[in-house]
């Protein structure tokens, strides 16, 4: 469930999808391949760790089909997502650059304090 834009902050975005912040349920919200996954930002940080551990490197060089996609589950949100190199690549794009804001936003908050982003 997605809430009024008045409480959603766009993170990050690309052509495959976007990250968005909301202050009222206090959760980020990931929109990739035509799916809408919620997160804590604790298990957001933790599913970002998972894409990461992916080796892009053995699923490139072996011909073995077992390396042709890579299944990640995530049982804190009833997750299981079934990702091709390319997907994998995108999912990396999109959470680095939300991780990026938020670490940026945090950064911000403790040198200005309470402030608006317009």
């Amino acid at each position: 469930m997605l809430f009024s834009s008045t409480y959603q902050h766009e993170l990050f975005t690309t052509q495959k999808g976007s990250v968005l912040q909301c202050d009222l349920s206090d959760k980020i919200y990931l929109n990739f391949k035509e799916l809408t996954f919620a997160f804590k930002i604790q298990d957001f940080l933790a599913f970002r760790r998972k894409v990461q551990a992916v080796n892009i490197h053995e699923m490139i060089f072996n011909i073995s089909d077992q390396y042709d996609f890579e299944i990640l589950e995530f049982p804190q949100n009833q997750l299981s997502l079934k990702l091709t190199l390319c997907d994998i690549v995108q999912l990396r794009e999109l959470l680095d650059g939300a991780r990026f804001a938020l670490e940026m936003y945090s950064m911000l908050h403790e040198v200005l304090g309470d402030f608006e982003v317009v």
